[in-house]
């Protein structure tokens, strides 16, 4: 059997190859297209049983195998797996295109709407009908059809230009390299940095140390080496990856007036007046109108606390390091030693603490303590001998698995990733237990044998795995039968990072990181005043991180909204309004944006503060039960947001998930208050 069709149990990671994809694929495709050409006939009955229950089995089969293709395009992306992926992309994305496109099909969902039997429906089932209904709508099933090839082609042309997108910047990303022969030039940098560079460069059989583009290499260069030339030379090849700077066949510019055009063209033939119109519908926020309004709120609120950290960061650098002008590529090692001289610690020192076994048993920890559920060690077969695999039980039955891929590869997609590979859903022979992949780019251990050192992660990198891992507890924790609402799918995507970055909160709670931390060379625990030094810093240069989000954000809703293809021109003018930092002219920071032009995250990156201000606010209750409990780690208020907010997963709107949890609407003040951005009073 080909493994990719045998759904029997978990993806075979150890036999399934790149050629099988195409067969496997073509046969899904050929079965689904079968079966509804069936259930649109008149003497299918539009009902649950009839209708949507084989709908929803048939494109089951198809999503798994085609997700398993795309999540292996993704963390190993060698030639044989990226030519099988982009074969078969565009049948995959006609399929879909036609499926939603198909009349019959959307009317019996309709006919299904207006029966008696949806007045018997349960209110889950009901909302999958109205979701079907409404997407239907927006895969222009109600196109003329005289338009709905044209309508096809767009969806086709928007998924290969994606998936080249992703491409050209992880082919850019890997094809820089900065050798430093001369260790004077290492100045600064931590041990593991070195060690890693030195070990990449042994692995091409070169003296020296090599860095590189991805994070593990190229983040510790502009954090902490001395050197401003090695810093100025990978700054600018980072900012201009996929851009006309580099290789023309890796030049994501055109490719970004080829999406926006097309995104527009699909929301004019839908009758929107624009894409973000479009991209909003099925979310929480009404329109771009209120987007921008939101946005420019959080900017105003923010703006000052920004320009205060600039101003004193600049100071800072004139006076002690020298530096009459900042440049962009002097904003991290500058910060890094102005965080040093105030609160006598750096993120490097911190860093030490956190062996990767020691943060793995303080998440674990803290996940079982707030949901009740037990997560152990388990097997299974997978794409890198690095990855590892886990189950999750909750009192004595299994309810869901999940992959651990934290270390950054040549072959890996930059950044970090949930993504699901097996949906919770009743079937006739009980539960299906979810499972899900979670994905990182962190440093891997250095070394080899009895020399290996550990992977050590410094408190981003731990913020980042909680944050995953809250997505992964949003997927794995649900207990949603029915699979179009189980878990993560049918949420609103400004409401997604709702658990992710909640989950964050805990990474700096003294009882959470007490336990969770071991000096690599000693054994020691974090101690508690360096902690305390860690609290006293967590708001360092948050005004600034703030407004960085918020730019981006804005540049995204604006992009989509007044239908730009001035996108560089947008992004000055957009800086203008909000920024307080201004990178140099030849910074080519969208054609690197791959949340919008080769993600989901297109008229939507706003949601990462929309969603942190019902974050924040969810984690206030935690908060607000400390008096009584003595400890964040809650689990009587963990088992509330389990049950009102992972648990029912997308079966209901996300402001009744939040507001049956806090009792109340969402209010920002938790957020500005974590942040360190309330103003103060004479």
């Amino acid at each position: 059997m080909n493994p990719l069709l045998d759904f029997s149990g978990l993806p075979r990671f150890d036999t399934i190859e790149a050629a099988h994809v195409a067969p496997a694929i073509r046969q899904l495709l050929d079965e689904n297209r079968a079966l509804l050409a069936k259930l649109e006939q008149p003497d299918t009955p539009a009902t649950w049983n009839d209708f949507v229950q084989p709908m929803t089995d048939a494109g089951e089969q198809l999503g798994r195998a085609w997700g398993i293709v795309g999540h292996l395009h993704g963390v190993n992306d060698v030639p044989a797996w990226r030519e099988a992926y982009n074969e078969m992309l565009p049948e995959v994305t006609r399929f879909y295109a036609e499926l939603g496109q198909n009349l019959a099909l959307f009317q019996k969902y309709k006919a299904l709407a207006a029966s008696p039997e949806y007045a018997t429906l349960s209110p889950v089932r009901k909302r999958i009908v109205d979701n079907e209904i409404r997407d239907f709508r927006l895969a222009g099933a109600e196109l003329p059809e005289d338009k709905k090839p044209r309508f096809q082609e767009i969806q086709e042309e928007l998924s290969a230009l994606a998936a080249k997108f992703s491409e050209n910047l992880l082919d850019a990303t890997n094809a820089h390299a900065e050798w430093v022969t001369d260790e004077q030039r290492l100045a600064g940098l931590p041990a593991d940095a070195r060690a890693a560079a030195r070990a990449a460069a042994e692995k091409d059989g070169k003296e020296g140390w090599k860095f590189t583009l991805h994070a593990p290499s190229y983040l510790p260069v502009l954090q902490y080496a001395d050197d401003r030339e090695l810093r100025a030379r990978m700054y600018r090849a980072y900012a201009t990856r996929a851009s006309e700077f580099g290789k023309d066949d890796w030049n994501n510019g055109p490719l970004i007036g080829k999406i926006l055009a097309l995104r527009a063209e699909e929301a004019a033939m839908l009758g929107f007046a624009n894409y973000a119109e479009l991209s909003l519908t099925p979310k929480m926020a009404d329109s771009p109108a209120q987007v921008a309004a939101f946005l420019r709120d959080m900017a105003a609120k923010a703006k000052p606390f920004a320009e205060r950290d600039l101003a004193e960061l600049r100071e800072f650098a004139a006076r002690e390091l020298g530096l009459a002008k900042l440049e962009s590529w002097d904003m991290s090692w500058a910060s890094e030693k102005l965080k040093l001289a105030r609160y006598a610690f750096s993120d490097d020192e911190v860093k030490q603490y956190f062996p990767e076994h020691k943060v793995i048993e303080g998440l674990f920890r803290c996940v079982q303590t707030l949901f009740g559920v037990e997560l152990k060690p388990d097997t299974a077969t997978t794409w890198d001998p690095a990855v590892r695999f886990f189950s999750i039980e909750r009192k004595g039955r299994l309810v869901g698995q999940f992959y651990l891929d934290l270390y950054a590869r040549e072959t890996k997609r930059g950044g970090a990733w949930m993504a699901d590979a097996i949906g919770r859903r009743l079937t006739p022979a009980g539960i299906q237990t979810p499972v899900a992949y979670l994905c990182c780019n962190f440093p891997a251990p250095v070394g080899q044998g009895t020399q290996m050192r550990p992977a050590t992660f410094s408190h981003d990198d731990v913020l980042t795995l909680f944050h995953e891992t809250g997505h992964g507890l949003h997927h794995l924790l649900t207990e949603v039968d029915e699979l179009p609402v189980s878990g993560i799918d049918g949420v609103e995507w400004d409401a997604v990072e709702l658990p992710s970055q909640f989950m964050e909160n805990f990474c700096w709670e003294w009882d959470v990181l007490a336990r969770m931390t071991a000096h690599v060379d000693t054994g020691e625990p974090l101690p508690q005043a360096l902690y305390e030094k860690m609290i006293a810093a967590k708001n360092f240069q948050s005004g600034l991180f703030t407004l960085r989000q918020i730019e981006f954000a804005l540049f995204d809703l604006r992009l989509h909204w007044e239908g730009r293809q001035d996108f560089m021109a947008l992004l000055e003018e957009v800086r203008k309004e909000v920024a307080v930092i201004f990178p140099p002219e030849w910074n080519r920071f969208p054609q690197s944006f791959s949340h919008i032009f080769a993600g989901g995250y297109a008229a939507g990156y706003y949601s990462y503060k929309w969603a942190e201000v019902l974050s924040a606010d969810a984690y206030a209750a935690f908060e607000e039960a400390v008096p009584a409990m003595g400890t964040v780690l809650d689990a009587t208020t963990g088992e509330r947001f389990w049950r009102e907010i992972l648990a029912v997963g997308g079966s209901r709107p996300a402001i009744e998930s939040f507001q049956a949890f806090r009792g109340r609407a969402p209010s920002p003040d938790a957020l500005l208050r974590h942040n360190g951005m309330v103003p103060t009073t004479a």
